[in-house]
């Protein structure tokens, strides 16, 4: 609903540009803007996470390296459709903005925390049923000690990856990825299988 009524209000005042900020971005309002691009051509949309360091006021030191506000924009992926009618997701980047010297930095997707995809994207709720930590070998162990289970190691090499594991189409025919950075920050992309756009 914000999103929504933050779009309304830039048409009508015909600014160029929005950017939403905030603490966490749900999956819905990424999708919804994702979305809404698409529609209005004329405005850009960007998303900004605050950094949680602003609510703690001047208990922290602030200096010039201090980034209250993190910019970056959607994921790059491949979707490639398999013979047996499966699909294969692969992690291409993301583009992170670098406040203290205005330049975009393209992210590999073996540098990404972690990134997970909904192989069955209804529109309102992300769910997980693929998971991914390309920059962290130590992932699994620790969810090892987390759940106080044996892991096989050869059973999750693959889940270090960029590359998802095949999946077939599910009912609503869209997908979701959702990126993780080192900051915790998060983004989402939705991608119609059908090759439409996002409704």
């Amino acid at each position: 609903t914000q999103a929504n009524e933050a779009i309304q209000t830039a048409k009508l005042n015909a600014y160029p540009v929005l950017i939403l900020a905030g603490f966490s971005i749900e999956a819905e309002a990424q999708a919804f803007i994702q979305k809404a691009q698409e529609l209005v051509k004329d405005l850009s949309v960007h998303f900004a996470n605050i950094a949680p360091d602003v609510l703690v006021g001047d208990l922290l030191k602030t200096t010039r390296a201090s980034q209250i506000f993190t910019v970056f924009g959607q994921p790059e992926v491949r979707v490639e459709k398999q013979k047996d009618g499966a699909y294969v997701v692969e992690l291409r980047g993301v583009d992170i903005y670098d406040p203290l010297t205005g330049d975009v930095h393209s992210t590999r997707g073996e540098d990404v925390a972690a990134w997970f995809l909904d192989t069955d994207y209804d529109g309102k709720t992300f769910k997980i049923a693929q998971a991914f930590f390309p920059n962290d070998p130590d992932a699994w162990e620790k969810l090892q000690r987390g759940l106080r289970a044996h892991i096989v190691p050869e059973a999750f090499e693959k889940m270090h990856g960029i590359v998802s594991f095949p999946f077939q189409p599910g009912e609503h025919k869209r997908i979701a990825i959702k990126v993780i950075d080192f900051r915790g920050n998060e983004v989402m992309r939705v991608v119609n299988l059908d090759g439409g756009r996002y409704r």
